[in-house]
């Protein structure tokens, strides 16, 4: 049967039609192809650029290290000017001030020595060569990112009264050779980074960072730290921070130490021992979390009670020079230092300013750690919101962190978070917030609740108080120094209650 021609019309016309939806969502996948393709190009610049504002945040922190010596000869040849403006006839009452700053520069040496072999001793997790070309097309602030900023608040040798300004600590590392190594290929930066540690020749690894079992000599290192192209000039403040970490280094790994550890530390090891007193009977150690782990001592020797613990941190002021520690330290006392030289203010004498302190008061490799033991760095709230972290630990340990937080009430979820049901918190520490007198900076958040409202958000997530008193502590400073600033830090233990389940 022959088609009529209004038959023909409608075939045509149907055929159009259906060449014409074809074309027309030919036109839509490949619009969407074009912007998938834009999409990937703007991510791939924002992840270049985060990368280069990494390497230029650690080219900075590096040249704040190595600018050590320098800045120290600065201050001493500013102390040296000072002593020549004095008459003739006073000079002559204090005569020694001439063999003191021959003193004070052997000092400043032996303190650059240990800072260059840590130096030599550090792997970058990335490339250092990469340029930031401008931030004209990018959202990223060319100032150098927050979380490698040392906070030393909470160090009472950096406050503005005193000669050093400086503000707390506030970064991660684990006992490995320094490969800090990104965790995931696309987290923005600063990447969470991951260490470990090795004790007897076996290797403990977090996220996969590895760990080269040969000490080596820091002193062979292929890198040459002092190529000129990666120093700057950084501000006198950036120098202060390497001043606070030497201070740090005495608080976790010298004898002189002792005395704050056993104010901090101590309270936690002891209510950690009582709250598990069967784990070394079973097959699995309790696990221990760590934030704000600082230089590592407080996670190490709760690795030594017999848990599985992990430290964490994210200033690289701190990673660079825990690992070096934790992983290159040979013997007991291998190394000493001078960290009280840098002020003259409330000295009772010349020697007690002048004086060494050994470091490290142990073998870190021979402290008996438990297996597992390990050191992540990155923001804390960035690396443990994932959902792989949720309820996997049996405790978590905050000492002298909580309050490092431009939101304090983001902290406190992300620990209720990772928590198992029935999971302990214990915390030590004061409510100085970090970001609380942060000038020149409008947007900077900071919440400051008071230490009732801390409690009470606390209960809001789950956590009901087994124990809390007060605990008076010192925060890096000099036993010997005629100002000694006190904390009445709060210590609690809340314990995370058990879901109902039907």
């Amino acid at each position: 049967m022959i088609p009529s021609s209004s038959e023909i019309t409608e075939t045509a016309t149907a055929s159009e039609s259906v060449t014409s939806i074809s074309t027309e969502n030919e036109r839509i996948e490949m619009l969407r192809e074009v912007e998938d393709e834009e999409e990937e190009e703007k991510i791939r610049r924002q992840k270049k650029l985060e990368e280069a504002l990494e390497a230029k945040s650690l080219r900075r922190i590096i040249s704040a290290y190595l600018n050590y010596p320098e800045a120290a000869e600065e201050d001493l040849k500013k102390w040296e000017r000072s002593y020549r403006k004095l008459s003739t006839a006073h000079r002559a009452l204090v005569p020694h001030y001439a063999l003191k700053f021959q003193r004070l520069r052997r000092c400043i040496s032996a303190n650059s020595y240990f800072i260059f072999n840590m130096l030599q001793a550090f792997e970058p997790p990335i490339d250092l060569s990469q340029d930031l070309d401008g931030c004209e097309d990018s959202n990223l602030d060319c100032a150098p990112h927050e979380k490698y900023i040392l906070d030393e608040r909470h160090d009472s040798s950096c406050q503005p009264a005193l000669t050093n300004n400086c503000t707390h600590e506030g970064e991660s590392k684990s006992l490995h050779d320094s490969e800090l190594q990104k965790t995931d290929a696309n987290e923005p930066a600063p990447m969470n980074h991951s260490e470990d540690t090795r004790n007897n020749d076996k290797r403990y690894d977090c996220d996969g960072g590895h760990l080269n079992h040969d000490h080596g000599n820091a002193s062979l290192s292929s890198h040459d730290w002092l190529d000129p192209s990666l120093q700057t000039h950084v501000p006198l403040v950036d120098v202060d921070k390497v001043r606070c970490i030497i201070r740090n280094i005495v608080r976790d790994w010298a004898a002189e130490g002792q005395r704050e550890r056993d104010q901090c530390y101590k309270p936690i090891l002891d209510e950690l021992d009582s709250l598990f007193p069967d784990r070394q009977k079973k097959s699995t150690p309790p696990s221990c979390l760590v934030p704000g782990a600082g230089l590592g001592r407080l996670a190490l020797e709760i690795s030594c009670l017999g848990f599985i613990s992990q430290g964490n941190e994210f200033s690289y002021y701190m990673m660079i020079c825990s690992s070096f520690i934790l992983n290159y330290a040979q013997v007991p006392g291998e190394w000493t230092i001078y960290p009280w030289i840098h002020s003259n203010c409330n000295s009772l004498s010349d020697n007690d300013q002048l004086r060494p302190v050994s470091i490290p008061d142990i073998h870190p490799a021979s402290a008996g750690i438990t297996e597992g033991f390990s050191m992540c760095g990155g923001d804390f709230v960035e690396v443990y919101n994932e959902s792989c972290q949720a309820g996997m630990w049996d405790a978590v340990v905050t000492c002298f962190f909580i309050d490092t937080a431009h939101n304090i009430i983001e902290y406190i979820e992300t620990i209720s978070k990772i928590l198992k049901d029935g999971g302990v918190w214990i915390n030590l520490g004061p409510l100085l917030y970090h970001f609380a007198d942060t000038y020149g900076h409008g947007n900077e958040m900071s919440i400051e609740l008071s230490l009732e409202d801390v409690k009470r958000v606390a209960s809001q997530y789950g956590f009901e108080i087994e124990k809390e008193r007060t605990i008076e502590t010192t925060y890096t400073t000099n036993p010997r120094s005629m100002m000694q600033n006190r904390y009445y830090a709060a210590f609690w233990t809340m314990r995370k209650k058990c879901a109902i389940r039907a």
